[in-house]
Parts: C-alpha cells; structure tokens; sequence
C-alpha cells in the first residue's frame, strides 16, 4: 500500500545516507535492513520483528566520517561491510558487539595503494575487518554476481578490484579526472562500468584489466550506473574465438559479422538530471578480428564484399572510432581502415546533438571532457588527483587510456527525466526505478510491460 509505510522513523542530529536489505534472508517473517548515517554509524533493523534494533560504531570509535555504502555479503545471514568518507572499508558481523574502547588493529596485508587489518581482541569484537583503500573518501563498492570478487570506487579516481577471501587486488583502472563515484558488474562478471566526476562512463574489462570503451553523454557527474539483466542477450554472451591464425585463413561470411548482437546493455543517471540508456554490442568488446578481416578483404582486392558495409555496423553499434568534436586534427588509429572514418558522425542522429562548437558551449558550465581534449589531452593542474597516481602520469598507459585510444559510446537513449540531480538507478524485471535528490521515487514502465 503506497499510501501507508511499513515503518517511518525520523532522525535528529544525523542523516540516513544509504541503506541495505539482506536479500539472503528475506521472508514473511524478517526483513533484515541496514542504515548508514552521516556521522559514521550503522542501524540494523528488522521490519518486521519490531524490536530487534542494533546500532554499530555508536560511539563512533571505529570511524567518525560518514557512511557512503553499505551492503550484506553475498548469500550470508550476518555479515555486511560499510565503506566511510574517511577511505575505510569495515566487514561488520550482526551478532558481535563494537567494543568500548577504539579498536587495535594488526597489519594482515598490503599493496599498491590498500592496507588491510584485523582487529586486535582477545575476544570477537567489531569491526572484524578494516580496509584501508586509496586517498579520498570510498564512494561506493561492489560484489561481483559470484561474489568473490570486490570492485571499489573511490575519490582518488581510481577502480580497485580485489579478490575478497585473500584481500588481493586483482586490477585497477584510473578515471580521465577526478573522483569515480558509482560502480556495477555485468550479469556474468565479466564487465564491471564506473561513472564519476569525469562525466563518463567508462567499461572495464575484468578479464583483460584493460579499459574497452568509454560512453560520453552526459554533461555532468555520473551518480548511477546499473547494468540491465533483463535485456535479451545479457545472460550468456558468446566471445569469439580469439586465434589469430584460422581466422585470417576462413573468413566468414561478412553479412553475419554486419550487425552486431546486442550483448549487454546498461544504464547511468546523472546530476545532470539525465538518464541514458548504452548498448555494449560485440564489435566493441572484440574488436580485432572483424578489423583483420578488413584488412585481409581490401588486400585481396575482393569487389564481391563491399566496404561501406563496415561503417555502417560501426554506426549500428553506436560506438565511434574516434569522439566526435573533439576538435583533434588526428586521422582514426593507424589500425582502423580509413573507410572506417565515414561512420564517425553517424550516431549523433540518436540524440539533438549540437554540432562540436554547440558541444563546447554545452560544457562549459561544467569542467568536462569539452576541455579537456582539446588542451593537449592534459587535464588542468591536477585537479581531483589527490591520490598517489598522478593523472598526467597514467594518461595514455593501460591504467587510464587516452580519449582516442578506445571506442567513444554514444547512448541509445538520453532523456532529462527530474528536476534534481539524479542518485539512484535500479533495473527490475516490469520497470525501470529513478529517485533523484528532491526526493522523488519514480517507477518507469517498460516498452510492451
């Protein structure tokens, strides 16, 4: 009953920030749900036994900043994790109290930018755990569908995946500038999509540890991205085979690689107040062997397949070779066919875009990716590098890739939807859910649901 809440608490002093339902748990009987507040403590509660309400770090002895995350452990009844401003990542267990005194804690393990410690007790204490994660504050975190593996976003700019039982980092990936704000992994983990201060979102692969694609439609920072599990071909996509060799010997029939398969398709919403839907289609995400093929068909001087068929997969799969207005004088990579060029523009019917100079003008109000691209591809003085990683410094490595060294995704869909900056993004079966920050919970129907 929309018109009646279940439960309706209201706080003095501190702020609830995020919160948490145990799926695992779940039934008529319990509904176990976590709040994090502004000023560093964790609520549990139950909704439907009453009673049962514990509150963690009370005397903010563990921590003192404020909560950005908090999130049950995959398929367990009692164990949950809270990420603070301060950088720290806490792995809490319901039943055991917080001790009243400040934790001690013992070094278990460390590497390129984490720490990670145990909490000295002699007897079962909060937090069980403390990570130590990047500089800045950790703005959000994320378990991989099989939950082994824990993907980290912090205001350092930077990914860090860590295999969770051995608390090793597993890969890492650095923003074009400033802080990563939200992440999500692909229905089968193979994917994990950030966005952040740099107004992009950006497609890593867990596999590979390399950067696949990066997706420009927004005009302000990326607060939400989610990947849509409901989309025809997500649940079991088929990566091609990856030999060199036989594929240059038995080239396929061309038709059949023109139209690339949906593979995934995932969304993102702003503060710009938009919603934009991106379609992650095979040609991206393997992208050698159709360009080999290419290259192997004009080399033969084949005239039975003709070339033009190529721009416009290019343009189907709604990924350009190089972004459009960036004003950069370059001609495409060396290893993309020149006739690949034509497709360039051929997605900005998508959306009422504005020709480069209107895209200028459009983020100027922002400091964006307009500016950045054309300033050398250096982003100015630093700003938002607070961590160790010096932007100037991992620009154009694997870590973080130049604007013209991976595909630029447009979006499928881009659609101002609120008022207020947008900060929540939730794909369900029948609808798709939006909250922004004046406080509205909006549920949008599906095509044909």
């Amino acid at each position: 009953d929309l018109h009646k809440p279940i439960d309706k608490r209201i706080y003095k002093g501190t702020q609830p920030t995020c919160h948490d339902f145990n799926q695992f748990t779940a039934a008529a009987d319990t509904i176990a749900l976590l709040v994090g507040f502004s000023a560093g403590q964790v609520q549990y509660l139950d909704l439907v036994k009453k009673d049962t309400s514990k509150l963690f770090n009370e005397e903010r002895l563990i921590d003192k900043t404020k909560v950005t995350f908090v999130k049950w452990l995959p398929e367990t009844e009692r164990l949950f994790l809270a990420s603070h401003a301060s950088g720290h990542l806490y792995l809490y267990d319901a039943e055991q109290p917080c001790g009243a005194s400040a934790p001690q804690y013992n070094l278990l393990t460390q590497g390129e930018g984490f720490s990670v410690f145990a909490c000295k007790s002699k007897t079962p204490r909060n937090p069980l755990l403390k990570w130590a994660v990047g500089e800045g504050a950790l703005n959000e975190f994320a378990f991989s569908p099989d939950g082994r593996s824990l993907a980290c976003v912090s205001q350092d700019g930077c990914l860090r995946v860590f295999h969770f039982d051995s608390m090793l980092l597993q890969g890492m990936m650095k923003s074009y500038f400033g802080g990563l704000l939200c992440v999500c992994w692909s229905p089968d983990g193979r994917y994990v999509v950030t966005g952040g201060e740099d107004d992009l979102v950006t497609v890593w692969s867990f596999a590979e540890g390399r950067v696949v694609a990066r997706g420009h439609g927004h005009k302000s920072w990326v607060n939400a991205v989610a990947f849509d599990p409901f989309t025809g071909a997500a649940q079991t996509p088929q990566p091609p085979e990856l030999s060199g060799a036989e594929e240059e010997d038995e080239p396929p029939d061309p038709l059949v690689c023109r139209s690339p398969a949906v593979t995934y398709r995932f969304g993102s919403a702003g503060q710009d107040t938009q919603f934009c839907l991106w379609d992650l289609t095979e040609d991206v995400l393997y992208p050698r062997p159709p360009l080999s093929r290419a290259r192997t068909l004009t080399g033969s001087g084949d005239a039975s397949v003709p070339m033009p068929g190529l721009p416009r997969s290019l343009s189907r799969s709604n990924s350009l070779p190089q972004p459009a207005g960036t004003g950069s004088a370059r001609g495409p990579p060396p290893d993309v066919p020149p006739a690949l060029s034509v497709g360039r523009f051929a997605t900005l019917t998508l959306q009422e875009r504005k020709g480069p100079s209107g895209a200028e003008k459009e983020h100027k109000r922002y400091h964006s990716l307009g500016n950045i691209s054309r300033s050398g591809e250096k982003p100015p003085g630093g700003a938002g590098s607070r961590g160790r990683l010096d932007t100037a410094k991992v620009l154009g490595t694997a870590l973080c890739p130049r604007i013209h060294e991976v595909p630029l995704l447009e979006p499928l869909v881009c659609k101002k939807i609120a008022h207020e900056r947008l900060t929540v993004l939730l794909f369900l079966e029948d609808c798709i859910v939006t909250a922004c920050q004046e406080g509205l919970i909006c549920t949008w129907a599906r095509p044909g649901k």
